[in-house]
Formats: C-alpha cells, sequence, structure tokens
C-alpha cells in the first residue's frame, strides 16, 4: 500500500503567472504558474471534458517542492472563445500541452490527471514520452464505447433516480435518445433553451461523483455561461468518442510508457469511470502503483481519493 498515513491538500495558494497561448486563428489557451519557480515541474489535466481549472486543484501538491502548471483545456474555463467546439480534438490539446511545456522552457515533467484528464495525460504520453518524468492517474477513462454507454445508461443501474431525472426533462419522445436530445437544446442558439439543458445535464454527472450524496452548498450561484461552456464541449468530445475510442490506447500505453513511473488511484464505486478500466490499465502497466480506494467514488475530493492522491505527489518527489 502507498499510504502510510492520511494525506490532506495543502494550503490555498496564489498563481505566480498567468498567461496565454495563441494556438491556430481561433484560440487562446489559458495556463497558470505557482509554487515554487524553481521546483520539480508538473503539470495539472483536468477532466470533463469541458470543466476547466480551479484554485483547489493546485493544492495537490507541495507549493515549496513543485512548480504547478494548470491548464484551462480549449473552450474551457479561461480559455477563449467559451465553449467553441471547432478546432478541438484530443490531438489539439496534446499539441497545446507541448506548446506550453514548451514556453514555459521546461525538458520534462510529471503529468497529473484525472477522469477525462486521465485520458489525456495518457494520450500526452503516447506522443511525447521522452517528455515525461512520471504520471499520477485518477478515475481512469479511456473513452471506449462500452465507458460512453456507461455513463448514457446504463448506470441507471446504479444510479435510477439521477437518470430519471435527466430524462425527465425532455418529452417523452425524446427519452430513448437523451445525448441527441440534449445535443439539440445546448447547441441551440436561444440561451432559454441552451443554458437550462445545460445546467440539467451537467447536474446528472455531478450527482453520480461521489459514494455518498454531498449536501447542497447554500447560496452557491450557477453561472449560465460556464454551464453552457462546459456542456457544449462535453457533448463534442462524446459524439466523437474524445477522439481516441477508435484506438487502442492501452496497447499504446503497453508499447510506449513502460520505462514511465506511474501510480494509478481508483475509487472501488466509481459510477462514472468504473474500476474495470483502472484495472485493465494496471495490467497494461504492470510496473504501475495501483491504488484502489475501497470507501470511495469517482470524486477527487473523497477523502480517500485525496489521501491517495497527495500521497502520489509526496512519493514523486525528487524524481526528474
Amino acid at each position: 500500500m502507498m499510504q502510510t498515513h492520511n494525506y490532506n491538500l495543502f494550503p490555498e495558494l496564489a498563481t505566480l503567472e498567468q498567461n496565454c497561448l495563441k494556438a491556430g486563428n481561433l484560440h487562446r489557451i489559458y495556463y497558470e504558474v505557482c509554487g515554487n519557480p524553481e521546483g520539480q515541474p508538473v503539470v495539472f489535466v483536468h477532466g470533463g471534458p469541458g470543466s476547466g481549472c480551479n484554485p483547489t486543484q493546485r493544492r495537490f501538491f507541495d507549493p515549496a517542492h513543485y512548480r504547478i502548471v494548470l491548464i484551462d483545456q480549449r473552450g474551457c474555463g479561461r480559455s477563449e472563445p467559451q465553449g467553441a467546439t471547432e478546432q478541438n480534438t484530443t490531438a489539439d490539446l496534446v499539441a497545446d500541452m507541448e506548446a506550453i511545456r514548451q514556453q514555459l522552457g521546461l525538458d520534462k515533467w510529471l503529468v497529473f490527471g484525472g477522469s477525462w484528464g486521465s485520458t489525456l495525460a495518457l494520450a500526452y504520453a503516447v506522443q511525447h514520452p521522452d517528455r515525461i518524468s512520471g504520471l499520477i492517474l485518477r478515475g481512469i477513462f479511456l473513452s471506449r464505447a462500452n465507458e460512453l454507454q456507461w455513463f448514457l445508461g446504463q448506470v441507471q443501474t446504479f444510479f435510477p433516480e439521477p437518470w430519471q431525472t435527466l430524462c425527465d426533462f425532455l418529452s417523452p419522445d425524446e427519452r430513448h435518445d437523451p445525448l441527441g436530445a440534449y445535443e439539440k437544446r445546448i447547441f441551440s442558439n436561444d440561451p432559454q433553451v441552451n443554458v437550462p439543458a445545460a445546467i440539467r445535464w451537467n447536474a446528472y454527472e455531478s450527482s453520480i461523483m461521489a459514494l455518498l450524496p454531498r449536501p447542497a452548498q447554500a447560496g452557491q450561484t450557477i453561472n449560465g455561461e460556464i454551464e453552457l461552456a462546459r456542456a457544449r464541449v462535453q457533448i463534442h468530445y462524446i459524439r466523437h468518442d474524445c477522439f481516441v475510442g477508435q484506438s487502442d490506447l492501452l496497447g499504446q500505453v503497453q508499447q510506449r510508457l513502460s520505462h514511465i513511473p506511474t501510480i494509478i488511484v481508483q475509487g472501488r464505486y466509481d459510477m462514472v469511470c468504473p474500476p474495470l478500466t483502472a484495472w485493465e490499465l494496471s495490467r497494461a502497466m504492470p510496473h504501475a502503483a495501483f491504488h484502489m480506494v475501497e470507501d470511495a467514488g469517482h470524486s477527487a475530493m473523497e477523502p480517500g481519493i485525496t489521501s491517495a492522491l497527495v500521497a502520489a505527489t509526496e512519493k514523486f518527489k525528487g524524481l526528474s
């Protein structure tokens, strides 16, 4: 077992640098750097697709040791234009990561990705294995058809109420194809149509994230533009199998990443990205440390997952 005691997030910290990378004729990719400016480089790869980064994610890393880079992927967070799906593929995101690494003058970096971020982290590592000092992967998702089918319907076996809530938003004749019905609404030009649909779509995933229901936060405000951008990017990627679904990512990992130090963290009761995928990845990477958290679902903020992830970043200190 990797952990000898429970780990908590590090204290809140401010950014050292906020910058944008111009990518093509459309996108400006936001990234930020915090922690130790001379420290060991690590890049945080966010999930979704579509989610963007937040200040809590800086706190998985000891700021006295790490030079921490966080990137908002195309169309996400503070990247512009928000919600844009044109010129937005996995290959584009991999190219953006590599361009930012070069812009920062980094030789190698530790790559930390969860959920969709684990897919993107692996896609980047397969393309640029010589630029990776190590991988920390959580809630493994490989964008395969069976995984998308689980998320888009089969999960109702365990979460019938959230699935029904998702479908109740639609007319009865649309409920056989929720993805298509939500796609039509979310990509509508009418904010009276697209924003409510995006909020309902995003709430579905949020409702199945944790092992135990999370209490609603009083007074929490909803930003319709952010909700819409997230939903548009996510549906765009799902419609294209996240641009990796037809490739043998496991096979590529086995061939190209056998020398990369790797830690895999997975919640036993993850209903967004079921544990079978993480298990298969661990079999393709037998050198990886595989940590199954027995009392957790998908969220990185569940105590056992958080502790395992911080333990992983502590273990990677000094690796170059």
